[in-house]
């Protein structure tokens, strides 16, 4: 039989971890990823009969659960998770449960740049077309798509938009994005209208916009009514992120400027321009070629 742990428990002290991380005003979203990582390590731990007190964690422990995740999942799952984990001990050892990091030499995984697919134009209208009828649904569901493709907002900050974050005789609604910072996005004109159609035949109390058969949608919600949009249109690998995608691609290909881009998105690093940037590069290429004509002179 296991003896009982020395010091106290990996699952023990991610709830005192996230408690911390909720006073530093930590999102939701984040406090629910780091969440994942420890709770996942715990249960590798478990599964593999290693000990789960914070003082025994060696480093071939979690390197073992890293490797776990690149045999189950992507590069980018596995990095996600290693940089929660070295966030949580690095916590530990301020917190003086532990005096070393088992994870002080460790190296993330390489994750390479995958660029993801834009939306083409006919796909775009093929999602609009399934939902063109008068009813509260598809009012709702080409609302919400305009405001992603034409924003390029997240899908967090897409579903917890509120009715007073909407200002539609000045185009625009208010998000908060990640780290609660705010920022006011520019609605187009057939976003404007999308949105007063839905707010026409939305009969709720709620405060939140979007309204879904059992109450308020939810991300989870959101991205759902995304995949079956999808299906319906004979779209495939429909999800929010890459309206995203698209967004920062139409942006950068119709002469728009990185740091309007940047702003507009809310990212608050340079990096992620080259990230999202990286998704049709290879296409504004080619029309920036075209356009320049180099050697037709000749």
């Amino acid at each position: 039989m296991r003896s009982e742990p020395a010091s106290p428990s990996v699952e023990g002290l991610s709830r005192s971890w996230l408690r911390s991380l909720r006073a530093e005003g930590k999102s939701p979203r984040t406090l629910e990823t780091y969440g994942d990582a420890v709770r996942q390590l715990d249960a590798y731990l478990a599964a593999h009969e290693l000990p789960q007190d914070i003082a025994s964690v060696r480093r071939e422990h979690v390197e073992g659960f890293i490797s776990d995740i690149l045999d189950r999942a992507s590069a980018s799952t596995a990095n996600n998770r290693f940089r929660a984990l070295r966030v949580f001990f690095g916590w530990c050892v301020e917190e003086e449960e532990i005096e070393v990091s088992p994870m002080a030499r460790m190296r993330p995984p390489k994750v390479g740049t995958v660029p993801v697919p834009i939306y083409k134009p006919e796909e775009v209208a093929r999602l609009l077309k399934v939902c063109s009828s008068n009813t509260l649904e598809d009012r709702r569901d080409a609302a919400i798509m305009r405001v992603l493709i034409s924003t390029g907002a997240r899908v967090s900050e897409v579903s917890g938009l509120q009715l007073t974050d909407l200002d539609l005789d000045h185009g625009g609604a208010f998000v908060t994005g990640k780290g609660d910072h705010g920022r006011f996005l520019a609605l187009e004109p057939k976003t404007v209208k999308a949105l007063d159609r839905y707010l026409r035949v939305r009969h709720s109390d709620s405060a939140a916009l979007w309204i879904g058969r059992r109450g308020p949608m939810n991300t989870s919600g959101l991205q759902q009514m995304l995949k079956r949009r999808g299906e319906q249109a004979g779209v495939e690998n429909v999800h929010a992120h890459r309206f995203r995608h698209t967004f920062a691609h139409e942006w950068l290909a119709r002469g728009g400027t990185e740091e309007g881009l940047r702003s507009s998105a809310g990212w608050q690093s340079r990096e992620m321009l080259a990230r999202y940037g990286a998704s049709a590069a290879a296409e504004r290429a080619r029309a920036e070629h075209g356009r320049l004509a180099i050697g037709e002179d000749l």
